[in-house]
């Protein structure tokens, strides 16, 4: 099932997490452009949505670790990537998809 949150609840270079079927997800405001990725850093299990974006990059706020966030590539360990999911505007809020819709 969607997980639905408010863009104005994602300021520009933060993220927030939300949940979407069970799943931890990490939503990114990219200079007004919404991404979501998994919600938890590959490296010690960090919760990527308390993190903050820069450069394109959603850094961990634990060890630092940065993801692309249009690809979910760890910028340093490039094999390590993280999942992506589909996120459709729906004017004043956004709408996250499960894997596989």
């Amino acid at each position: 099932m969607p997980c639905t949150i408010k863009k104005s609840e994602i300021p520009e270079g933060e993220a927030r997490s939300v949940v979407v079927d069970g799943v931890v997800v990490a939503v990114c405001n990219v200079n007004g452009v919404f991404h979501a990725v998994e919600g938890t850093c590959p490296h010690a299990g960090g919760p990527l949505g308390d993190g903050f974006v820069s450069g394109g990059n959603l850094v961990c706020p634990w060890h630092g670790w940065q993801f692309e966030v249009e690809s979910g590539a760890c910028t340093f360990a490039p094999e390590m990537v993280l999942e992506r999911y589909a996120v459709s505007d729906q004017g004043e809020t956004l709408e996250i998809s499960p894997k596989g819709s």
